[in-house]
């Protein structure tokens, strides 16, 4: 299947999702989550014909601890002390249904220029032309303002139609009401210049906070992904 064709499904996939599919009721056991590969470019990506969903945000915002929580696998996706460990796309497959990637974080001024321009380039070929990736979702944490970083890898990430849904992290270090102070800012600074808002999550992997509702809008993407590709397949013959 053509890359154009495939971004098209992945399009059509996400749209079907909106703020309402925490009321869709999920049934998803996760029985298994295994690693499959590390890609260092869109080349190497696994070859496959499932639906991915990837992970992506700034160093040290609780990623590897937001896989773990949803997946229920300790260690799955490792943490570590040291922010921007993670410098491959880390395939796993979840229920042999569909593969989860974990993207390296963004922003981290340690990594040397050169280094961030490689993987920004090879972040945005990934994007923009990897068959099967459904959606995106993109990780802010919960306990600071705004960050410009964030901003404009959004407002990116719309102007090149890519599907992503965002997910605030590490609710429960800080209490709810500045929790909510401070995602009610984020949204009000997305609306400077966005109509609408994507889907939000709102998560803390040490209480497990947002995992059914995330895993539920995966088991509908999953659905409507697999309901597009038997349109295609039937179109074709």
């Amino acid at each position: 299947m053509q890359a154009f064709e495939n971004q098209k499904i992945r399009k059509q996939t996400a749209s079907a999702i909106n703020s309402n599919c925490i009321t869709y009721l999920c049934n998803m056991d996760i029985t298994s989550a295994v690693f499959k590969t590390s890609a260092a470019s869109l080349k190497d990506c696994t070859k496959t014909d499932l639906p991915e969903y990837a992970f992506i945000g700034r160093s040290n915002v609780g990623k590897s601890s937001l896989i773990n929580m949803l997946v229920q696998r300790k260690e799955l996706a490792r943490t570590s002390g040291k922010p921007g460990k993670t410098i491959t796309m880390n395939y796993f497959l979840v229920n042999e249904e569909w593969h989860l990637v974990d993207l390296p974080g963004y922003g981290y001024a340690k990594r040397s220029k050169d280094l961030r321009a490689s993987w920004e380039k090879t972040l945005w070929n990934y994007l923009e032309k990897r068959d099967y990736l459904v959606c995106l979702f993109v990780l802010i944490d919960s306990r600071i303002e705004p960050q410009e970083r964030d901003l404009e890898f959004i407002n990116l990430l719309g102007e090149k139609g890519i599907p992503f849904n965002i997910v605030f992290t590490k609710l429960d270090k800080l209490k709810p009401a500045q929790a909510d102070k401070n995602i009610q800012v984020f949204q009000e600074k997305l609306l400077e210049t966005w109509e609408e808002l994507p889907t939000i999550y709102l998560t803390s992997a040490l209480d497990k906070t947002g995992r059914m509702e995330i895993l539920k809008g995966i088991q509908k993407m999953n659905k409507e992904f697999l309901k597009v590709q038997k349109l295609k397949n039937a179109q074709l013959r």
